[in-house]
């Protein structure tokens, strides 16, 4: 079908938004797309400070930018904004980097206040990178989150609900210009 990046905007290696962003991977995967996932931690941090374009981990990453179809961008709200870590990395890329792609926007926070993070600081920045479709995005509660011992992640139900809701509408999209319009109706 379509070849998603999953981008994790989280500076932390236990990141909850990155599992959760991988549980939304598998699902993708689920439905016969295919997912390559981005941890924006792991790029060299004097590429991204420095805005060093001719890095050649920063040409891989404007390379899968794109090649993919979708591009699902996950961030933890710091602050009433997405991570200054993702906000480095969207600044490397060209102005239209999403040109004709779906996109799907995620945060994760630790409180209700921030549940307009998505629509007020990430949305406007993403749609300013041209994109086809912004599909609703959806904010979780970082107590809606866990990880056992064992690595299973586990989300509250009615969390898990909204974010299978918002990935299947974000997949559907992914097709064609008719399951576009049945995505957002």
């Amino acid at each position: 079908m379509a070849t998603v990046l999953s981008v994790s905007g989280s500076p932390s290696a236990a990141s909850r938004t990155a599992r959760l962003l991988r549980d939304i991977d598998a699902r993708l995967v689920s439905q016969g797309h295919d997912v390559v996932s981005l941890d924006v931690r792991t790029l060299p941090p004097e590429a991204l400070l420095h805005a060093d374009f001719g890095h050649p981990a920063i040409a891989e990453v404007i390379s899968l930018f794109d090649q993919a179809d979708g591009v699902v961008v996950g961030t933890p709200v710091y602050k009433a904004a997405y991570s200054g870590l993702l906000k480095a990395l969207l600044d490397l890329l060209p102005q239209y980097a999403l040109t004709g792609k779906t996109v799907l926007p995620l945060a994760t926070g630790g409180t209700t206040a921030h549940v307009l993070a998505i629509d007020y600081a990430l949305r406007p920045v993403l749609s300013s990178m041209g994109p086809a479709h912004i599909t609703p995005g959806w904010f979780v509660l970082d107590k809606d989150i866990a990880v056992g011992d064992d690595g299973t992640l586990t989300v509250a139900p009615g969390s898990a609900e909204a974010l299978a809701h918002v990935t299947d509408q974000f997949s559907a999209a992914l097709g064609t210009p008719a399951a576009l319009l049945a995505a957002t109706g």
